[in-house]
């Protein structure tokens, strides 16, 4: 049976995948740092026989298996957050430490494991003749970490690529998610007056008109909209910036930043109105804003936009879902577990903004991103690779 060699393939390749997952984790590529990392999945994917290997002008690189018509991507960004306090990590985070059972480093989870399986289901499809009446895309894309979606927002627009529908390879621990909240970046102003510290009364503190939005603001959270499938909406206040003459001065600016998470059933207006609407902004005429990123590419391609990433959710009746489902059940001879991630993927764009359907599967675990001592399961890892190198002709042969 085909599903058989697809995951005895998957083993035997193990070995090479997690050696080009090493050779990853130890090129650092933080949001806009890139470059090196792209080449050395351009070298990767030649090797193993991509039919063609573009980078585009935002520094994404997509590889492409197949000329037919049924268009495919899988997604695995490849940037990276830092490393934060290097004491917290009891080995070199860009080493790529391997023992019997696990791949450590930074970006092990997420998520260039999930760029490694990929680029090995494509050596499995070329080997065992999966092609079919599709084209798979590989997309290695940039600047995630900074902008969820931003890549996908120029391939869609710019590239001029449109998936039937887009498997995004973040962490599922090999569960299969449908969904995630949309989250928003928010800013609010105050402004006051500065004078001498020596005599505050002269002047109008905007750090103390910032108080009591605060606490209206930790208040709001507890009252945000729930939804049944994704869960409450959500606040949190992740920054405070102040402008002040001196130290011996009142504050004559300050400013909060705020990550709002959106259910099912929140929009970005509602969400920017709820604040609009809190006594204590009123009181203060704060200025309530979204952020927006213009960070140049590692490329100096520049490509703005707001800071806002939508809510997204595919039926658990769509094809793309029992697509995967399918794949998964004829693999490992069990049913899977359909769930949604609770951090934020690119599907914020390619689904949330464009419609195009998304659907998640990939190695390693939620709680291991962006945390010290990251690190991916090579069982999960085979088992990855086997899906991806099974979904497109799964896919094809449920619409043909």
């Amino acid at each position: 049976m085909i599903h058989d060699k697809v995951l005895e393939l998957a083993k035997k390749y193990e070995p090479e995948m997690t050696k080009f997952l090493r050779d990853l984790i130890r090129i650092p590529s933080e949001s806009s740092q890139e470059k090196q990392v792209v080449l050395r999945i351009k070298e990767e994917m030649e090797k193993v026989g991509f039919d063609r290997v573009e980078i585009d002008p935002m520094g994404n690189i997509l590889g492409y298996i197949g000329k037919g018509k049924h268009v495919i991507a899988m997604d695995a960004h490849i940037d990276t957050v830092g490393v934060g306090d290097p004491s917290l990590w009891e080995f070199d985070p860009y080493e790529g430490k391997e023992d019997e059972e696990c791949i450590y480093g930074r970006c092990a989870s997420d998520q260039k494991g999930g760029m490694a399986a990929m680029v090995y289901a494509g050596k499995i499809i070329k080997e065992l003749n999966l092609e079919d009446d599709y084209t798979l895309i590989v997309t290695g894309t940039v600047q995630e970490e900074d902008c969820d979606g931003l890549c996908w927002q120029y391939i869609i627009n710019e590239d001029k690529i449109r998936p039937e529908f887009v498997v995004i390879t973040e962490p599922t621990a090999c569960r299969i998610y449908r969904g995630q909240r949309g989250r928003m970046e928010i800013k609010v102003t105050t402004h006051g007056l500065s004078c001498h510290g020596s005599a505050p009364e002269r002047g109008d503190n905007a750090i103390f008109k910032m108080a009591p939005i605060l606490l209206e603001l930790r208040a709001l959270h507890e009252n945000l909209h729930y939804d049944d499938f994704l869960g409450k909406g959500s606040l949190t206040v992740s920054e405070i910036f102040f402008t002040s003459p001196s130290r011996c001065a009142v504050a004559d600016s300050c400013t909060i930043s705020i990550d709002r998470r959106l259910t099912n059933g929140e929009t970005w207006e509602k969400a920017l109105q709820e604040i609009r609407n809190l006594p204590a902004v009123k009181a203060a005429n704060a200025e309530v804003s979204m952020y927006t990123y213009e960070r140049p590419s590692y490329t100096g391609l520049v490509y703005p936009t707001e800071c806002y990433f939508p809510t997204w959710v595919l039926p658990e009746d769509h094809v793309a879902c029992r697509t995967l489902v399918d794949a998964y059940t004829t693999l490992f001879d069990e049913e899977p577990v359909v769930d949604k991630w609770t951090f934020s993927t690119n599907a914020v764009s390619i689904m949330g903004r464009y419609n195009i359907p998304c659907i998640g599967f990939g190695a390693g675990h939620e709680e291991e991103a962006h945390a010290p001592n990251e690190k991916t399961w090579k069982k999960e890892l085979i088992k990855a690779c086997a899906m991806y190198a099974l979904i497109p002709i799964t896919y094809v042969n449920k619409v043909k």
